[in-house]
């Protein structure tokens, strides 16, 4: 029987790349995210490659993820993995200028938001003996940079919770995979610099970033590893990237 992939974050960046390579490999998609027209354009997309599902909601909003997941038919309630890859950076400068409506955003989004739609979702895998979550964290998860002091513990939480989510879930039959992605060229520096084009460019200049779709290779790797293997954390850096902020430009 096809696989059920519920994939949060799915109208950009990796998100996005993971519904267009899980729809490649035959897997069926519940694709969430809060931008509607995006949505329909993913499923005019791929609806030829698999069969599609779209919820509009916002994770950080926990009323609205039970009310768009209670609209599934039954036939897609057996959740096979969940992608949690809706998240964001707002922001970018020293504790004491910080702002707390980009601190709400990020802890709000990151953290609770990932545990909104994990706690929707694990119930069922519990009780079927199986499933997969893989969790987006960040390199920001493994070691903190300065300016982006919030970022970089909202994505440490984000590491905590896969190592408790293994700990507790493994027992079941779960499968918890936590990749921490370095430098990749999506939205993410146009929301950081809230639109500033010109600063999200200068991010990505002088050498070659990741893509999102190097990542949702990553995602797919984890998910057909062999039924004994558990891909339990992937990190990954550009060629040019030693650290988080550590990058070799030309």
């Amino acid at each position: 029987m096809k696989k059920i992939a519920l994939i949060t974050g799915a109208t950009s960046g990796i998100g996005m790349a993971t519904a267009k390579i899980f729809a490649a490999h035959n897997i069926a998609l519940i694709l969430c995210g809060r931008r509607t027209e995006r949505l329909q354009q993913l499923q005019t997309e791929l609806s030829s490659k698999t069969e599609i599902i779209t919820l509009r909601f916002d994770v950080r909003i926990e009323t609205e993820i039970t009310q768009a997941l209670a609209t599934l038919p039954d036939s897609w309630k057996a959740i096979d993995i969940l992608v949690n890859s809706a998240g964001n950076a707002h922001g970018l400068a020293p504790i004491q200028e910080g702002n707390i409506g980009d601190w709400d955003a990020m802890i709000d989004s990151n953290v609770k938001g990932l545990l909104y739609v994990s706690q929707a979702v694990i119930p069922g895998m519990v009780q079927r003996k199986k499933g997969h979550i893989v969790n987006l964290s960040s390199v920001a998860g493994k070691q903190t940079y300065a300016n982006g002091v919030v970022y970089c513990a909202s994505k440490k939480a984000v590491e905590a919770i896969s190592e408790g989510m293994r700990l507790d879930l493994t027992q079941h039959g779960i499968k918890i995979t936590n990749i921490a992605p370095g430098a990749v060229e999506t939205e993410f520096s146009m929301v950081r610099f809230k639109g500033d084009a010109e600063k999200a460019k200068k991010v990505y200049e002088g050498f070659d970033p990741l893509q999102a779709s190097d990542i949702a290779d990553a995602i797919l790797y984890a998910v057909n590893a062999p039924a004994h293997v558990t891909i339990a954390d992937m990190t990954l850096y550009a060629a040019a990237q030693a650290g988080p902020t550590t990058i070799y430009r030309n």
